[in-house]
């Protein structure tokens, strides 16, 4: 079953929220499960670029220490992109929460310093892809917000709903959140694959309906497009959503990877003028 196979836990932190300007600071990448010994993989990385307070207010990594002790951004983004096409080869499934952001952002890294992105590196090889908000967002569709400051689907959020201990220290370091992610999809994948009778009273406290059925008994690849539609059809809602108070916000459907679109050349810039 999807739960119980190897797993790569993946998440970064980084300079902002736009994916296509923003930077790597730190990533982790942990190989999980399926008997196999827990595989570290941790990176800080100088992104050649200021972070601003807003970041460091989350992550809590000035722009000197990232200049201190990071490494340089070509070879760590190498590194990052290499380590994950590896455990793809090996069958291992990439898990985190809200992976197109994570992914889209290294994709973005990859070719800011001509490297080969992901897929080139996997070429005809399959990314199975985990994400525990388009999960959680199926099987529990009508969660309120927590509070003011805490959304429905924060990481947070769902590690108190699936009964998982939460340290607000610890969070939002790369490590810890890419751990707490993993557990969050094998304790979804279990409820999918567990009498309702048997749900923890938490569980069973969300408003009606609880969806996890419709992920029992499928392969990883079944999950993977399963996952694809889902993303579409939340994203359509959540626009629909914006448009009632504007009529021009877009939502990207895409899942689990925002594709490439070449910047427009400014026709009107005379040939040979300075860059």
């Amino acid at each position: 079953m999807w739960h119980l196979g190897r797993w790569c836990a993946f998440d970064l932190e980084t300079t902002g929220v736009d994916v296509e300007n923003d930077r790597i600071v730190t990533a982790a990448a942990y190989g999980l499960g399926d008997g196999e010994p827990v595989e570290p993989h941790d990176w800080f990385v100088n992104p050649g670029i200021e972070i601003p307070a807003e970041a460091t207010a989350v992550h809590k990594i000035t722009t000197e220490e990232a200049q201190t002790k990071g490494e340089p951004a070509p070879g760590a983004v190498d590194h990052i992109a290499d380590v994950l096409a590896d455990y793809a080869r090996a069958g291992a499934v990439l898990v985190g929460h809200n992976v197109p952001y994570d992914l889209t952002l290294l994709d973005r890294e990859c070719r800011r310093y001509s490297l080969p992105t992901l897929a080139d590196r996997l070429g005809d090889r399959p990314l199975h892809v985990i994400d525990t908000r388009v999960l959680d967002q199926h099987a529990v569709p009508f969660r309120k917000r927590v509070s003011e400051k805490q959304g429905a689907r924060q990481l947070v959020t769902l590690a108190q709903v699936y009964g998982l201990p939460w340290d607000d220290e610890a969070a939002h370091g790369c490590s810890y959140d890419a751990l707490v992610a993993a557990r969050i999809a094998y304790r979804i994948g279990q409820l999918a694959h567990m009498r309702r009778r048997d749900w923890p009273e938490r569980v069973l406290a969300e408003r009606n309906p609880l969806r996890f059925g419709a992920f029992r008994g499928l392969t990883v690849a079944e999950l993977h497009a399963l996952q694809i539609e889902l993303a579409a059809e939340q994203a359509a809602g959540l626009q629909a959503h914006f448009r009632k108070t504007d009529p021009d916000a877009v939502v990207d459907p895409l899942w689990p990877l925002r594709p490439w679109v070449e910047p427009a050349v400014d026709s009107t810039e005379p040939e040979g003028a300075p860059a």
